[in-house]
């Protein structure tokens, strides 16, 4: 054989042998690949085999390790804890998973809020204003005070060396716009809004009510600067009893709980509290002392002005006769709410469409008056004039 040859033959094997060993590393990078993907389907089976974990809530370390927990199904039970948790991290109050098997914690929870408080978080701002409550000047003004100040300037407050006051309280009769300033103000201030109803915090299980009044407190906390509205108050704030049910026990707990949320040893810092209620007689005094809620401020009926005035806001938008009369309308509708006279404007806009016509007349606003009103007491406004006038000529 020739050299000639040999050296083609040479050259032939190391081309054979380079593309061997590319083959190599492309079968090698390919078995990673399959490996990584087999890998993470073993995951995602043991994912769906494993049984799920149950949340609860740490109340105390035991001496020898072990941890008493309060199971989200109900029962309290003694537990262990997994040698991967740190025992610095294990506080009372903190949420845990609990392994259902073993009975032993295998995580902490961190940051974890409860769903149904969170949901009390009003993440869409109302689109109420200042400019949308009428005949609440002076009372709009020293609700901003409590709550609008503080939490807009409190180097303000720091320099000054004055401490902001924590909540305020208003009550009076139903419609007269409590709840409708409370969207004024979520509205306008820049600020987390918590709304909650004072049944949602009567729970059937023992303990319940005050945890949720505890994590709504938290979340505020953590939320700051925020603002927490609480709805009809009266629900769990009435006067305690000596003897009662296991269910108005379970109430009182939950309003002890609110007394030191409102003035306990944690700080309100960024954090305003507005409550309201029908019933200021049936409240608990200790609620009512300064400390708690500063300011308690009544909501009245409105007079003769304020009514011309929430009249004004319900109709801006509305297309109205020059016959129209709306001081005619605030005088007519004496001890109307606030409620009833947006119930007049929306009565008189559907008269007017009743009838097919475009703009809302004076007409429109007395039947409107007449069914609201007057037919809830067994007479009609037209009565009442014809009345008046037979008395005059007397």
């Amino acid at each position: 054989m020739s050299a000639f040859n040999v050296d083609d033959r040479h050259h032939e094997e190391v081309d054979e042998i380079e593309l061997l060993r590319r083959k190599i590393n492309r079968l090698n990078k390919e078995l990673r690949r399959v490996k990584s993907e087999l890998e993470y389907w073993r995951s995602e089976v043991n994912k769906l085999t494993n049984p799920p974990l149950i949340e609860a809530t740490l109340l105390d370390v035991l001496p020898d390790g072990r941890a008493v927990v309060k199971s989200s199904a109900g029962p309290v039970l003694v537990v262990e804890v997994s040698s991967k948790i740190p025992k610095e991290s294990l506080r009372p109050g903190i949420s845990v998973a609990v392994n259902q098997r073993g009975s032993s914690i295998v995580e902490v929870l961190r940051g974890m809020e409860d769903p149904y408080v969170k949901a009390m978080e009003v993440v869409e701002r109302p689109k109420t204003r200042y400019s949308d409550v009428g005949g609440l000047k002076e009372q709009l003004e020293e609700v901003r005070e409590v709550v609008e100040l503080p939490l807009k300037n409190p180097k303000l407050f720091e320099e000054m060396g004055v401490e902001p006051l924590k909540g305020v309280l208003l009550y009076g009769p139903p419609g007269c716009g409590k709840t409708l300033i409370a969207r004024a103000v979520a509205g306008e201030v820049g600020a987390t809004f918590i709304r909650v109803v004072g049944s949602e915090l009567v729970n059937k299980f023992i303990g319940e009510g005050a945890r949720i009044v505890r994590e709504v407190f938290n979340l505020a906390r953590k939320k700051a600067p925020s603002i927490i509205f609480i709805d009809e108050i009266d629900a769990i704030a009435a006067k305690r009893i000596e003897m009662g049910t296991s269910g108005e026990r379970e109430v009182q707990r939950t309003l002890m709980q609110l007394l030191a949320e409102l003035d306990g040893f944690n700080p309100l810092q960024g954090v305003a509290v507005i409550a309201a209620t029908n019933r200021l007689d049936i409240l608990d005094p200790a609620i009512l002392r300064p400390g708690r809620f500063d300011r308690i401020v009544y909501i009245p009926p409105p007079d003769k002005k304020g009514r011309l005035e929430i009249l004004q806001i319900h109709t801006r938008n509305m297309k109205l006769a020059e016959d129209v009369d709306l001081e005619k309308i605030a005088e007519m509708t004496e001890g109307a709410t606030g409620a009833d006279l947006k119930a007049i404007v929306t009565e008189a806009g559907y008269n007017a469409i009743r009838s097919g016509r475009k703009k809302i007349t004076m007409e429109d606003f007395i039947k409107a008056v007449d069914k609201v009103m007057w037919e809830r007491a067994g007479t009609s406004y037209r009565a009442k004039q014809e009345r008046t006038v037979q008395m005059h000529t007397i």
